[in-house]
Formats: structure tokens, C-alpha cells, sequence
């Protein structure tokens, strides 16, 4: 699957920006990308469309030039560690959560905002103006929403579903299962032959994969806010995925890492 390198920017500040004090050089970036098969030109281009969109900010340590994460873009890092690493699945006993919004049409933004919130957060539409998930990410939401000041056009909403139709075919029109199901197993398609090799390799072979992999699960926590599992097919794929990249994760995580600091130092010693 081919990864823009935005994307892939992103997953080297999340991985590894953040224990170098939220600070990767330029120097060091280029080496981190080139290790991945992405060019110069290519990363300075990437750099500048993320620099535009306030994602990272320009900052130099020690006459390096460099780059850091805006206040923004850490706080959804942080947000995001939880559902990458543990994504946490409800039960079909936590119930739902559902939000109900009202914007006013002068504040069409603020109505445009919250709907990128809460789509993003991996919530499913049940009707205009009418937004479910499942129950555990009541305290997810409200944190994201507060943080974005938006809580005052919203009410929270906790309980089952009582309608007359099936739970299981209602989510079919809530969220894009058939998205999700090609998705997950697109991973699992993808990543499934590295999980077989005997070796993780040299720690330059662990982060050449780990670091695409994590960039490709990355989205898909949230496209599936860890729907109940009562209510999906018995061949959901979504549970493979989730084994197959705990599995890779714990294999190639720590040798990316030595390869990471090792670059990262390379890099500004040569400078």
C-alpha cells in the first residue's frame, strides 16, 4: 500500500520526535525518510504542506534547523497513543453514546467543525444532527470536544438501543462496515508475511517495516471506535488485524527504535 509521505512524517514525530524533547532536525528527517525510500525533494515538499496546515512549526536547536509539533497536533498525538496501542472494544453492554447538536446557520464553521470532531473520533450517523458510538468514548469526547469549543452546541446522550430493527443491521447504516472489512483486511494482506518470517532482521530491516505498518493501522482506530463485537459478522477482520499488528508491534518496535536514535544521532553528530 503506497503511503504519501506526510503520512509517514507524521508516524516518525509520534514514534520518535516526542523523546527527543519534540524536536527532529531536518537533517535527520531526510535520513529517517531516506531509510524508508523516500527522496529529499519529496520530504521538504511534505514538510512544507505540514508546515502550512500547522502541524509542525519551524524551530532551530544548537545553529540545527529543524522542526516541532504544534501545541494542536501533540495533543491529538497524545489522544491517538490510547486507540493505537490498546484499542479498547466495547461490549454490547456498555451501550451507546449518542450526541445531539444544534449550530446555529450563522455558525455554519462551528457546525462544519463538529462534524469533522466527531467523524473523526469515529462516530457513525443515525440521522441529521444525530451522531452514535459506543458508550466508552464518552470521556474521549467530551475531552475533544471541550478542547475545541464546542461542547455548548451538543448534548450527551447514554443507553440502549430500543428500536424495532436488528442492532447488527443498523450498524450497517450507521458506519461503512464494508469500507472497514476491505480495510482490515487489506491490512491483514499486507502485513501478514513479515508476521511470518522467522527474524525481525537488522534494526534498519525492523524499521523499514515497522514504521509503515504503524502508519497504516494508524487510521483505523479510528474508522472503528471498537464496535461491539456482539453485533459484527463472526468473520470480522478487524480482530486479526488487531492481533497482527499487537503481534508486530511487540517484534519490531524496540529494533526500530535502536535505528531510529542511532540515525537521529548520526545525523546531528554529522552536521
Amino acid at each position: 500500500m503506497d503511503q504519501a509521505p506526510r503520512q509517514l512524517i507524521l508516524s516518525l514525530y509520534g514514534l520518535y520526535a516526542r523523546d527527543e524533547g519534540n524536536w527532529l532536525s531536518v537533517a535527520s528527517l531526510i535520513a529517517l525518510m531516506s531509510d524508508l525510500g523516500v527522496d529529499s525533494p519529496a520530504v521538504r515538499s511534505s514538510v512544507s504542506r505540514l508546515k502550512r496546515r500547522g502541524v509542525l512549526e519551524p524551530a532551530s536547536r544548537d545553529g540545527q534547523a529543524g522542526y516541532a509539533l504544534s501545541a494542536g497536533s501533540l495533543a491529538v498525538l497524545r489522544e491517538g497513543d490510547r486507540r493505537i496501542w490498546s484499542h479498547p472494544r466495547a461490549t454490547a453492554a456498555d451501550g451507546w453514546l449518542v450526541v445531539v447538536f444544534s449550530v446555529p446557520e450563522s455558525m455554519r464553521e462551528r457546525r462544519h467543525a463538529l462534524r469533522s470532531q466527531l467523524s473523526s473520533l469515529g462516530f457513525g450517523t443515525a440521522a441529521p444532527g444525530v451522531w452514535v458510538a459506543p458508550a466508552t468514548l464518552y470521556d474521549e469526547t467530551l475531552r475533544a470536544l471541550d478542547e475545541a469549543g464546542l461542547t455548548a452546541y451538543t448534548e450527551f446522550f447514554r443507553g440502549d438501543y430500543l428500536g424495532a430493527g436488528d442492532v447488527a443491521a443498523r450498524m450497517r447504516e450507521w458506519w461503512d462496515l464494508d469500507q472497514l472489512t476491505g480495510l482490515y483486511a487489506d491490512f491483514c494482506d499486507e502485513w501478514r508475511p513479515v508476521a511470518r518470517r522467522r527474524s525481525a532482521g537488522s534494526p534498519a530491516s525492523a524499521f523499514a517495516s515497522y514504521v509503515p505498518m504503524l502508519t497504516s493501522w494508524r487510521r483505523l482506530p479510528y474508522l472503528d471506535p471498537g464496535l461491539p463485537l456482539e453485533h459484527l459478522p463472526a468473520t470480522w477482520p478487524g480482530i486479526e488485524a488487531e492481533e497482527l499488528f499487537a503481534s508486530l508491534d511487540a517484534r519490531l518496535r524496540e529494533d526500530a527504535h535502536t535505528h531510529a536514535r542511532h540515525t537521529i544521532g548520526r545525523s546531528g553528530a554529522a552536521v
